[in-house]
């Protein structure tokens, strides 16, 4: 039914009709452009059906309505108090110009106004000016935009006017993720460029991936856009788009055109060449690329909003640099010809790589083969131990006590924490369903209050706010410093655990505690638990992807293996580098006592993926081999050699590109890119070049077994059979236009 889809008839369709296939993706790239100026972002930290959400729901339906955006602006003088004429004047003045925002200020109040003696400090040379956004949280960093714009313009008037809140903190962090992202690309699109032009040795030939590799992450972007308009998106997703569309579209694509190079090389004409790519290449790019939508579908397992946005946005551009890697390359391929080897470099030719041509990897490969039990302990060893402080983990959140110094929100934070508290920014939310004007309700509430008021950790306890029909309520606590810190989490979770339940024991409602820092410990529970889900969901699904790809059950189960030890290992460093501060000074990196909670998930699920990328590909060649000699020796061998320095290439690629993500100032980003670089660079050296050949060369034709009760799987080919002369020969180039040029 879908054999007209198979890769290598896509590569001989798109072949000949080159112009056909390049004006579809045209229209195709342009809709995508089109939808994605459409594209609605939603933050989606949201937890499903946890206590937060549950809290957030009441506030909403039962008492405040849908919340509208708070800000809490700070104005302080270095030697003014608020009782100085000066101090005065300056606040009203900005009272007055915030207030006559009126498009999306609702109101805004000051010491002045309330004569409230808690919004000044004790030195009193700082006050705050707490204000109410026009619109709700999803808005308000672009709402609070014109607050922002007129706060800037105070700027050397001798105070310092800064703010935080709903939408100056999300506004900041995600300026500065876009600057880390976009210093990340201009890092490593040059480095990889030059990395493609050492590998191919000819300029276009490096050109090529790239440019597909930016038309798939445009693609992507619109297809998440339309989606946006029915699901939950969040800003972040966008990022995760272009970092992991560079990765696999410009791998892809390089798999690919190489094989087309060397079949040229061997003596196939053009057209045949670009067929003979895509049943064999073409193949593994497009088992690859669902190994890697599987490993990226178990994030969307997880219940949470911004995990299922990422899943999203990965897939998508999984898919869109496979439909791009097995038609449009193919009709570029034509239209190229042997041009795709323009601009050669000096000393640099494509030629036949012979058994006397072994090289550098050749001659690894034979060591490692020659002594595989040491080879492999040893290597299996390393990648052990490296995992082990791993086990010392502390989950958490980086809040904004971790963003850069030099954000306006994050000045404000610090002069809320050292002079009130930071806590009055997201305060922990006590929600009551009941009858929350009984004796009952007061006496837990007073309660309550005497249990709190020792704990370090609690700022203060407010007044209840109830519901106008008096059957739901809530009563705000400020917690110390910064919502998302270990701090601020331990009172929470003694809130839930301790406070909470002794207060209202026998009191006849029901109470749930939400707010921030509330929903920060639900998401970091949350992750722990569906970690070792994700990690069960994806590696069986892989188990039998691979098993039915390689009819081997040896096969996956080595796969596995090694994937969860460069896995393991890379979690390893995460931890060491950031949360133990080893070496993080080296690489230029912060170092944090908190890893981030959705590391681990998110790490696995995309190191597994593009871990088995590699896999696949250097399997299948060593199969394509073995199938054609029935010598399993000299299969991993030759498949090595033939691949060795693709996938070296491919790695580095990667390497540069997370590592340029991880060269910015936000620390989740440092941990995300670090990690992501180290997993591709252990897994293409110590796993590919080391671990690999000497497991297959220990098992021998073991590698290939396959019991006979599961003869009945589907026989999937992954690499086909390349479409070669008997006699291997130099190929007539062909330079001239067109299709069906060359022998």
């Amino acid at each position: 039914m879908f054999s007209g889809l198979s890769p290598d008839r896509l590569a001989r369709r798109s072949a000949n009709h080159p112009w056909l296939t390049l004006g579809i993706w045209v229209l195709l790239i342009v809709g995508a452009v089109a939808a994605a100026t459409q594209i609605n972002f939603t933050p989606g930290f949201d937890v499903y059906g946890s206590d937060s959400a549950r809290a957030d729901d009441i506030l909403e339906k039962q008492i405040l309505g849908r919340s509208p955006a708070t800000e809490t602006i700070v104005v302080q003088s270095p030697d003014k108090t608020v009782d100085d004429p000066e101090f005065r004047q300056f606040v009203e003045t900005l009272t007055t110009d915030v207030r006559a925002l009126d498009e999306t200020i609702v109101s805004v109040t000051n010491y002045y106004e309330l004569g409230e003696e808690s919004i000044v400090s004790a030195d009193r040379r700082t006050t705050i000016l707490p204000v109410t956004l026009k619109s709700d949280v999803v808005d308000a960093p672009e709402k609070v935009g014109p607050m922002v714009d007129l706060m800037e313009t105070r700027a050397g008037s001798g105070f310092t006017v800064v703010a935080a809140g709903d939408g100056t903190i999300w506004r900041d962090g995600m300026e500065q993720y876009e600057r880390d992202m976009a210093a990340g690309e201009s890092i490593g699109i040059p480095i990889a460029l030059i990395i493609l032009v050492v590998v191919f040795g000819a300029v276009v030939a490096a050109g090529v991936p790239v440019i597909l590799a930016f038309l798939g992450i445009l693609v992507s972007v619109g297809m998440t856009a339309i989606l946006s308009q029915v699901l939950d998106i969040d800003s972040i997703t966008i990022n995760i788009i272009s970092m992991i569309g560079l990765a696999v579209g410009i791998d892809y694509t390089l798999f690919i055109v190489e094989r087309f190079r060397e079949e040229r090389v061997h003596g196939l004409a053009k057209v045949d060449a670009i067929v003979s790519a895509g049943a064999t290449a073409s193949r593994a790019v497009l088992f690859s690329g669902i190994t890697v939508m599987i490993a990226l579908a178990g994030l969307a397992i997880v219940p949470t909003a911004i995990m299922f946005s990422l899943a999203i946005g990965a897939i998508t551009v999984v898919i869109a640099a496979v439909a791009l890697a097995l038609t449009a390359l193919p009709a570029v391929l034509s239209l190229f010809g042997d041009r795709i080897n323009w601009l050669t470099l000096p000393g640099r030719k494509v030629k036949l790589q012979t058994s006397d041509e072994v090289g550098f990897f050749g001659k690894t490969t034979h060591v490692v083969m020659a002594h595989p039990w040491l080879s492999a302990g040893l290597s299996t060893a390393l990648l052990v131990a490296l995992a082990i402080p791993y086990f010392r983990i502390n989950i958490g959140s980086t809040g904004i006590s971790t963003f850069p110094e030099d954000l306006q929100s994050v000045q404000a934070f610090n002069i809320l924490n050292e002079e009130f508290s930071a806590g009055r920014i997201d305060p922990a939310e006590v929600v009551i369903e009941g009858d929350v004007k009984s004796p009952e309700v007061a006496a837990s509430l007073e309660r309550l209050r005497q249990l709190i008021a020792d704990d370090p950790n609690i700022a203060e306890m407010g007044e209840l706010v109830a519901a106008p029909d008096g059957r739901a309520g809530y009563v705000p606590i400020l917690l110390n410093g910064d919502s998302t810190s270990p701090e601020a989490m331990s009172a929470l979770r003694e809130l839930r655990k301790t406070y909470v339940p002794q207060a209202f024991d026998g009191s006849g409602v029901d109470v749930i505690v939400g707010g921030g820092t509330a929903g920060t410990v639900d998401y970091i529970d949350v992750m722990n638990q569906y970690l070792p889900i994700v990690i069960g969901f994806v590696l069986t699904l892989s188990f039998i992807l691979l098993l039915m790809v390689f009819r081997s059950i040896v096969i996956p189960i080595k796969a596995i293996i090694m994937n969860l030890l460069s896995v393991g290992a890379a979690y390893g460093l995460v931890v060491l580098v950031f949360q133990e501060g080893v070496g993080n000074e080296l690489f230029g990196f912060t170092q944090n006592d908190q890893i981030e909670a959705w590391l681990p998930v998110f790490l696995f699920a995309v190191l597994f993926g593009l871990s088995m990328d590699y896999h696949v590909f250097l399997l299948s060649r060593i199969q394509e081999t073995f199938l054609r000699t029935g010598d399993n020796a000299y299969a991993v061998s030759h498949g090595l050699r033939s691949t060795a320095h693709i996938i070296t290439g491919a790695a580095a690629i990667m390497m540069v590109v997370f590592g340029g993500f991880a060269m910015g100032e936000m620390i989740a980003l440092q941990q995300m890119g670090f990690g992501l670089a180290a997993a591709v660079f252990l897994d293409a050296t110590i796993v590919r070049s080391v671990l690999v050949p000497a497991s297959m060369e220990l098992l021998g034709s073991r590698n290939w077994y396959l019991p006979k009760w599961l003869e009945w799987l589907p026989k999937i080919s992954v690499e086909g059979h390349a479409q070669r002369p008997h006699a291997e020969k130099a190929p007539s180039f062909d330079y001239a236009p067109g299709v069906a040029g060359g022998k």
